[in-house]
């Protein structure tokens, strides 16, 4: 604090000395003084001297020297009398200066917090990592999952939730670098191509662009029945002009959906809407914003999903995985339990539960 208000000592030293020094040369100036006048007198022994030497005739030496003759007069008339500051002046320039460095440290007394200790960022993001995520909001859970990252560089589960931070933050470029970093690591995982496109969708406003499209194509390839790709490249179609295949992937994916899945009655708008013909635009929507409490519920949909449809051993992996993250360990070993005796005959799945499990929690 000694060296800020030393620093604020100089500085506002310094202003009221360049105000002063302003003044002082305002008042040295030449009463009257017109710049113009030198001019014109330079004109009128100029237009003489050309005379003198035959390079002008004697009718334009008159025309010329008259026209310059009035204007040196009309400036000499205009000319104002110069500032001269008297001793009530500069007593009131002396208290200006003075008061504008007070009337700052009033006003940072009154909405600054002088006393207010400093916070490194260190010090924040132990803060931050010690709370629970679901009080966290999305640019501090975020903050907290790029040190997970750094901690965990060949973990691709901490580079995901990173980039669903960075999407609820509104940064979707950041969101998509996560998913590359993440999809560099487990470039199988369609879920995370997926996230990719989606992602590259939201920083082209909603387009699905040609690296959107190139990225849902990965996911199918790693998963064919990939719902969120199916639907985005589909949507891609219809934006082209290729309505009807678009709709005939629209409506293939929604047979292939359960009929319990609450994914269909937004494709089923969808289609409803696309089938009744163009109308006129509107703005587009919003996209929701994702923050900790949307995590825990992406979270819980999974659970919800493999409780319905219990086959599905990269999700039970991904379940474990998650609730270690979030270092939820009672649902993390009660997911755990249950999708060990599922799987009892392979080992290679219970191998990949049991290091889902040692996952280390972000915080």
């Amino acid at each position: 604090m000694i060296v800020f208000w030393i620093a604020v000592g100089v500085i506002s030293a310094a202003v009221a000395g360049l105000i002063l020094r302003r003044a002082a040369r305002a008042a040295a100036a030449p009463q009257g003084a017109d710049s113009t006048l030198p001019l014109y007198r330079r004109q009128l022994a100029e237009i003489d001297e050309l005379a003198d030497r035959g390079l002008i005739a004697a009718d334009e030496r008159r025309s010329a020297h008259a026209e310059a003759a009035r204007r040196l007069l009309s400036a000499a008339e205009a000319a104002e009398a110069g500032w001269a500051p008297g001793r009530d002046r500069r007593r009131g320039l002396v208290l200006l200066a003075g008061a504008a460095p007070l009337a700052a440290l009033a006003l940072y007394l009154v909405i600054g917090s002088p006393g207010y200790g400093d916070q490194p960022q260190a010090q924040r993001l132990a803060q931050w990592r010690a709370m629970p995520p679901t009080q966290l909001d999305a640019p501090r859970m975020a903050a907290v999952l790029r040190e997970v990252t750094k901690e965990r560089p060949g973990d691709p589960e901490p580079y995901r939730f990173l980039s669903i931070a960075e999407m609820a933050s509104g940064d979707a470029a950041a969101a998509a670098r996560a998913l590359r970093e993440a999809i560099r690591l487990a470039p199988e995982r369609a879920d995370l191509w997926e996230s990719l496109g989606e992602a590259l969708m939201m920083q082209a406003e909603g387009e699905v662009t040609p690296q959107a499209a190139a990225a849902f194509q990965r996911a199918l390839e790693q998963d064919p029945k990939a719902g969120a790709a199916r639907f985005h490249l589909a949507r891609g179609q219809i934006e082209a002009g290729e309505v009807e295949a678009g709709l005939a992937q629209w409506r293939a994916l929604l047979a292939d959906l359960p009929a319990d899945d609450p994914r269909r009655p937004v494709l089923q708008a969808a289609i409803a809407d696309v089938a009744q013909g163009p109308r006129p635009q509107t703005a587009p929507e919003t996209a929701p914003q994702i923050g900790a409490p949307e995590i825990q519920a992406m979270v819980d949909g999974l659970a919800a999903r493999l409780a319905a449809e219990p086959d599905d051993p990269e999700g039970w992996v991904r379940l474990v995985r998650s609730y270690a993250v979030l270092g939820d360990a009672a649902s993390r070993d009660s997911a755990l339990a249950v999708a060990r005796a599922r799987y009892a005959g392979d080992p290679q799945i219970l191998s990949q539960l049991a290091q889902a499990a040692a996952t280390e929690p972000m915080r």
